[in-house]
Order: structure tokens, then C-alpha cells, then sequence
């Protein structure tokens, strides 16, 4: 018999690569101005052009006023500012990003080519994970038109879509050619799409800042009423601690655990899906926020003074900590919104992170969650939401 084994020698090959990724995110007003040079400076190349219908219904003339300036200065757009639908119907699964991509073909783009994206977050995912896939990655350069988008998602490096009631599912990580942040676009915002930027703003501050969160309190009913002083500088200083994360993370492709820009998110996300995303993101945020700092408190992670902080600027501000959602049940008598820790526990890549803040402007990341604790905190925003 035969007992000879054979070759079994492996050899391994570790291959290092890295790639730096740099682009400008640029704070400007009335960028279709002609005398306003950002956007010609910005934009290289054949060009397609979309924009929000939010955005062209608030603003009449937009799109008029972007092809004029594209003639005034030389921009090469291929076609006529496309509309494409605006707040998470823009990604509610693949017909936007299919269309775009068609487009892109047909117009023959290249990846020396831009597509302009002008519009709220969820049409810039989509717009944007349609760009980074023709070619793997036609140059996208986003012109965020919300709060929310200027503040957060708009200056990242993420494009997404959803696929039934699961936020996100489907995405890359694609950093954008370039931002262009006029904040001349937010004038004309409703105040519930307004408030999805605030509910940003103090998650990041929460667990990064707490001088920025202490302007933010001392701000809340400015911010509530859409200052537009106030507005602008807290887009601007949440979009900078959101930049400075993300370069100084050594993580931005979330390659680890942790994801501490999602504080607030796992609860969010679930009652977006749950509610078939009536519920706005910043209103998600808002309330998954506040469940998880009355966490952070019956865990002595922070005060009861600070957790009061946070409620007390979210009502001045006109930020929700309860929503009815909250309290629904499945078939087997569990609450709805905790299939939100395991849906979040997959999208990490099995093992669970959660972000919590510890003390106002630090956090720490914990792996399981006592769901009776959480439960508490559903029935204690009840009574104060």
C-alpha cells in the first residue's frame, strides 16, 4: 500500500498596497453664479448633470441656472440636467442606479469624465454608487444640497442603496472627485429636512466634541428656527469633525469594528425600515440618539445631567425622542426595533460595536446590549417623549 503524502508545500505572497486618496470639500454660496469660479475649477471633462427634484421644485431655475453657467464657462455638460427623484425613493433598490449607469454608457464617459450629482443624500448615494461602479469609478463631483448631506453623508465616502427594509445594503466605498458645499442651497429647505443636519451635528459632538455641543445647546431654538448664521456654522463645523474622523480614523473604508459616526444609527436605521422610511434619517438618528445615551446613563458611562443635556436641547431644537414604532411587537411578543442590533451586528461583519458616549465629547464601543435595559429606555423616552 501505498502511504507516500503528497506535496503539500504552500507558499504565501503578502502584497501591501497603498493608495492615498485626496479630494477638496469646498464651503461656498450661489455657485452658479458666473462670477463664482468653484465650480468651473472643479468640474473636468464630459459631463452629465443631475439634481434633486426636491431641489428643482424649491428652486425654480436651477437647472436653467446651471446651464447657463456651464456656457458662460466653458463646463461640457453632454445633456440637460437630469431629474432624478429625491429623499430615500431616490434609493429604494436599483431603478435610479440603473438609469444613471445607462446614461453614463450611453453618453460614452470615461473615467477622465465627471458626473455632477446636485442634491440631497440619499440621490447622491444613489447617483453615486452608479458612478462608482461604470468603469470602476467615473469621477463624481457632489453638490450636497441638505443639512444633512453637507453636514455628514455628502462630505464621506459612501454611496448606498436599500433593499426592502434594510438600509444600506447594497453600497461601495468611492471617494468622491470633489464637494462643493453651497450653502446658499439650504435657504429653501423644509424645517423637518432641515433638522435631519442638527440631528447629525450633535452625534458627532456628543461623542467627539463637547465644546461644539455646548454651541450647539446654546443655539438649539436659532437652529430649530433655521437661522441661517446658525445653520451655516453648524454645517460647517459638523462636516469638518466629520472630515477630520474619517482622515484620522485610520479606518475611512470601516475596515474594523467600530463605526462611531453610526451612534444613534442601529436604531435609526430599523425604525426608517420599519415605518417603509416615513420616518426621516434625522429623525431616526434623533430618537436612536437619545436610546442610546439613556443607555450610556443606566451603564455610568455618562451623568444623568448630561443626559438630560441631550433631551432638553433635542426638544428646544424640535428633534424627536420617541416614536410610536418604538413599541411595536413581532409575532412572538419581541420588540420590532431590536432586529435593529442584529441587522447592525451583520453590517459590521458579525461581531458587535456599538458606539456609546462616555462623558459628553468621548465615547467608548461595546460589544452586546442587556435588551431589558433597552426596553427600559423605550418605555422612560415614552414618558418624556
Amino acid at each position: 500500500m501505498n502511504t507516500a503524502r503528497p506535496d503539500t508545500q504552500s507558499y504565501v505572497y503578502i502584497e501591501e498596497i497603498s493608495v492615498p486618496f485626496s479630494y477638496p470639500v469646498t464651503f461656498t454660496r450661489h455657485a452658479f453664479d458666473p462670477a463664482n469660479p468653484v465650480l468651473a475649477d472643479t468640474v473636468r471633462g464630459r459631463t452629465l448633470a443631475y439634481v434633486d427634484s426636491g431641489l428643482a421644485e424649491a428652486q425654480p431655475g436651477l437647472t436653467e441656472a446651471l446651464v447657463a453657467y456651464a456656457r458662460a464657462t466653458g463646463i461640457e455638460l453632454l445633456a440637460p440636467p437630469r431629474v432624478l427623484p429625491g429623499g430615500e425613493a431616490a434609493k429604494d433598490g436599483w431603478d435610479v442606479v440603473n438609469s444613471v449607469v445607462a446614461e453614463i454608457v450611453e453618453h460614452r464617459l470615461c473615467r477622465q469624465s465627471t458626473v455632477l450629482a446636485i442634491g440631497g443624500g440619499a440621490m447622491l448615494d444613489a447617483v453615486g454608487l452608479a458612478a462608482s461602479l461604470v468603469h470602476r469609478g467615473v469621477r463624481l463631483v457632489r453638490m450636497p444640497s441638505t443639512t444633512l448631506s453637507q453636514d455628514d453623508g455628502g462630505v464621506g465616502v459612501k454611496t448606498g442603496i436599500n433593499l426592502g427594509d434594510v438600509k444600506n445594503l447594497i453600497g461601495t466605498f468611492a471617494p468622491p472627485y470633489a464637494v462643493i458645499n453651497d450653502l446658499a442651497l439650504l435657504r429653501t429647505l423644509p424645517r423637518d429636512v432641515l433638522l435631519d443636519g442638527v440631528a447629525e451635528a450633535f452625534k458627532v459632538a456628543i461623542i467627539k466634541d463637547a465644546e461644539f455641543f455646548a454651541w450647539l445647546t446654546d443655539h438649539a431654538e436659532a437652529l430649530g428656527r433655521g437661522e441661517p448664521d446658525a445653520v451655516d456654522e453648524m454645517v460647517r463645523r459638523s462636516a469638518v469633525l466629520h472630515l477630520d474622523h474619517i482622515r484620522q480614523g485610520a479606518d475611512p473604508f470601516e475596515m474594523g469594528d467600530a463605526r462611531p459616526l453610526d451612534f444613534g444609527h442601529w436604531a435609526a436605521h430599523r425604525l426608517e425600515g420599519l415605518s417603509g422610511y416615513a420616518v426621516r434619517h434625522g429623525q431616526g438618528v434623533a430618537i436612536g440618539i437619545a436610546l442610546d445615551s439613556y443607555y450610556a446613563w443606566r451603564t455610568d458611562l455618562i451623568e444623568r445631567a448630561e443626559l438630560d443635556a441631550i433631551l432638553d436641547a433635542f426638544v428646544r431644537t424640535g428633534l424627536p425622542v420617541w416614536h410610536p414604532l418604538l413599541e411595536r411587537r413581532d409575532a412572538a411578543g419581541a420588540l420590532a426595533v431590536i432586529e435593529g442590533i442584529e441587522q447592525f451586528r451583520e453590517h459590521l461583519g458579525g461581531r458587535l460595536c456599538i458606539t456609546l458616549p462616555q462623558g459628553i465629547g468621548r465615547r467608548v464601543e461595546v460589544h452586546d446590549m442587556d435588551l431589558p435595559l433597552v426596553e427600559d429606555g423605550i418605555a422612560f423616552l415614552k414618558e418624556r417623549g
